[in-house]
């Protein structure tokens, strides 16, 4: 089964957070993930705002667990701590 990858981020530091996006970019297509959404228009009907949200769908759960653990998304994941505040979640799709 398909899975997404959702990310609700806020960005505190820009130019460290755009090391992070070029870095994770190529780490997500590696291991089968496609942007399916990116920072566009959104509505917050419950929760914590966070002004930018990130999509990306992977073949399966394992994928997308798979990428966040490898090392080249690690690398830009160093990247984005202390430059944002971020939530991200995996899941798996009813299809």
């Amino acid at each position: 089964m398909s899975a997404l990858w959702i990310a609700h981020v806020t960005v505190t530091d820009a130019e460290a957070y755009g090391k992070y996006a070029a870095l994770a970019g190529p780490a997500i297509a590696k291991h089968g993930g496609s942007f399916i959404a990116r920072g566009g228009r959104f509505v917050q009907l419950e929760g914590k705002e966070r002004p930018r949200n990130v999509v990306a769908r992977f073949p399966s759960v394992e994928a997308a667990e798979a990428c966040y653990h490898s090392p080249e998304y690690q690398e830009a994941l160093a990247h984005a701590r202390g430059a944002s505040e971020r939530e991200l979640v995996i899941v798996e799709l009813t299809e």
